[in-house]
C-alpha cells in the first residue's frame, strides 16, 4: 500500500490542496494526516473540512498541539501563534472544534505508530531535535516505524540492536530503504509552514510491500497564502516566513 503522510498544514489550503494533488499523482491509496491541521494560517475551516473528507474514506489523523489549543484556551503558545489560534478559535464552528479535540494523539497500526511530535509524551508534544530526543522518542515505543511531524523540518533518525542512534536530512525524491534490522523515526516536514530554508511543502510517501519512505516537496501558491493571512489581521511574522521557509 502507498500511504501519503502529511503534517503540520497549518489552515494552509495551497499547500494541502497542492500536497494532496501530488500524492494522488503519485497513486497514494491512502493518508495519514500527523497532527496540527489549523493554526497560523488563513484556511481553518476549509483544511478541516478537507481533511475529515479524507478521514470518511479512511484517513488517520492524530491531533497536534495547536489542534489541542484550539480547545484548551489555556494551552500555553508563543504570543503570534496564540494571535493565530484565538483568531481560529472565532471561524471554526463549535461541531468543528469538538472534533479536533476528540483526535486521538497517537494511532498504532500494523508495526507503525503515528504521532504528532514524540512518542515519548504524546500529551506535551516535546521537539525532536537531537539524537538524544529521537532516542527518547524511539525508546518508548516497541514499534519499528514511528512517524511524526511539529518540527517542520525534514529528518530520518533511525536506532540500530545496539542502541546506536543516528540521522541524516533526507533528499527528495529519493526512495529510502527502511530496514527491518533497525527501528525507525520519520520526522516528515510541514505541509504548510516549511522552516528548513524551502518554502515548498513538504510531505511523505511510504510504500508498505517495498518499506520504502520518499521525502517530497511540492511547489504551491505562496503569495496567495500568504496574502490571505496578511488580509486576515494575522502577525506580520506568519505571512512573511512562507517565502522564506523559515
Amino acid at each position: 500500500m502507498r500511504i501519503a503522510l502529511l503534517a503540520d498544514v497549518h489552515a494552509n489550503l495551497e499547500a494541502l490542496t497542492a500536497c494532496l494533488a501530488d500524492a494522488a499523482a503519485r497513486s497514494a491509496e491512502r493518508y495519514v494526516f500527523l497532527g496540527d491541521i489549523v493554526g497560523y494560517g488563513a484556511d481553518p475551516v476549509a483544511c478541516v473540512t478537507r481533511v475529515r473528507e479524507a478521514v470518511a474514506l479512511g484517513a488517520i489523523v492524530v491531533r497536534g498541539n495547536h489542534d489541542e489549543a484550539v480547545g484548551a484556551s489555556n494551552f500555553k503558545l508563543n504570543m503570534d501563534a496564540g494571535t493565530a489560534i484565538e483568531w481560529t478559535r472565532s471561524r471554526l464552528s463549535a461541531e468543528q472544534r469538538a472534533w479536533l479535540a476528540g483526535l486521538p494523539l497517537s494511532v498504532s497500526e500494523s508495526d507503525c505508530l503515528y504521532v504528532h511530535a514524540s512518542a515519548k509524551d504524546a500529551v506535551t508534544f516535546p521537539y525532536v531535535q537531537s539524537l538524544a530526543d529521537a532516542l527518547a522518542s524511539l525508546g518508548a515505543t516497541t514499534a519499528a516505524l514511528t512517524f511524526a511531524g511539529h518540527v517542520h523540518v525534514p529528518a530520518l533518525y533511525n536506532v540500530a540492536v545496539t542502541g546506536k542512534v543516528a540521522c541524516f536530512i533526507p533528499q527528495s525524491n529519493v526512495a529510502i530503504p527502511l530496514s527491518s534490522r533497525r527501528r525507525w523515526l520519520a520526522i516528515l516536514g510541514a505541509v504548510g509552514q516549511p522552516r528548513d530554508g524551502d518554502p515548498s511543502a513538504a510531505y511523505c510517501m511510504f510504500d508498505t510491500e517495498a518499506r520504502e519512505i520518499t521525502y517530497v516537496r511540492v511547489a504551491y501558491d505562496v503569495e496567495a497564502a500568504a496574502a490571505k493571512i496578511r488580509a486576515a489581521g494575522l502577525p506580520e511574522s506568519l505571512w512573511k516566513r512562507l517565502a522564506a521557509g523559515q
